[in-house]
């Protein structure tokens, strides 16, 4: 059974049902401890009852959300979005903002492999060319201009900027595979850029891997509006996403690697 570690500062108000001790059986509870033990048991008691209220609280609201998620995910044949993507190095405090529009079809019963293209347009208000493509647990990432380079492998070993198709990622998983591999841990409400409203989630892995973790931004319709991932040097790299067409036909073109036929290889 997975066990979720939740954050005793639990709020709700985006959904989640609330729960509300009964007031005859608590006071009945209370009474007999304060005849037996005495004050200070009786405060122990209080505040171990209330710790178990917000306990469960915290764990409905996981629940909730997690089972949003997976009924946007279950919905989504497509998405068409514009993207915009922060990396930030706090060891030089640089930040780098990218953005440009992403396309992608989720694996489903139909589709056993997730497809993903990301086209950046601008990297700090100047012109880019660079595109990444995600195809199942592979991609390319192509970078025009001078370099004129195609950079392939599996993305869970993804670097730099084909990162955000491994950030992405995490927008897509279902409930099953977010309990099996983190710790979720609910820090509470948010608004985020446009003042979308959204439950901010923290997920640990529970396995070694080669970031420390990540966030995730999710709204009442159960879709991630926003994802984070901490590497473990405390780089992170932060992608948004903006006027999203839902279920919208998506040119099938647009998951073939284009690159010129010039164009380098290299294995990342």
């Amino acid at each position: 059974m997975v066990q979720l570690k939740l954050s005793a500062a639990t709020r709700t108000g985006l959904g989640p049902s609330k729960l509300e001790p009964c007031g005859s059986c608590w006071r009945s509870i209370f009474m007999k401890k304060i005849l037996r033990f005495g004050t200070l048991a009786f405060l122990v008691t209080i505040g171990v009852a209330a710790a178990s209220v917000a306990e469960a609280k915290g764990q409905n609201v996981i629940n909730d959300i997690l089972k949003r998620m997976d009924g946007y995910n279950n919905s989504i044949q497509s998405l068409q979005a514009d993207v915009t993507m922060t990396k930030h190095n706090p060891q030089l405090n640089v930040t780098d903002t990218l953005i440009g529009t992403t396309s992608f079809l989720p694996s489903n019963k139909q589709r056993k492999t997730r497809y993903m293209r990301l086209d950046w347009k601008t990297e700090n208000g100047r012109a880019k060319q660079e595109s990444i493509l995600v195809i199942g647990d592979d991609y390319e990432l192509y970078s025009g201009g001078t370099r004129n380079q195609v950079i392939f492998g599996k993305v869970n070993k993804a670097k730099n900027n084909a990162s955000a198709g491994g950030v992405l990622a995490f927008m897509s998983m279902s409930k099953e595979q977010l309990k099996a591999n983190y710790d979720v841990i609910y820090l509470g409400e948010e608004s985020i850029s446009g003042g979308i409203k959204t439950w901010h989630l923290q997920l640990t892995p529970k396995a070694k891997s080669d970031y420390k973790g990540a966030e995730l931004w999710v709204d009442p319709d159960g879709m991630p509006r926003q994802a984070k991932v901490i590497e473990n040097n405390s780089d992170t790299t932060t992608v948004l996403l903006s006027g999203d067409r839902k279920n919208q036909t998506v040119d099938a073109n647009v998951f073939k690697p284009n690159w010129p036929k010039n164009a380098k290889r290299v294995q990342g």
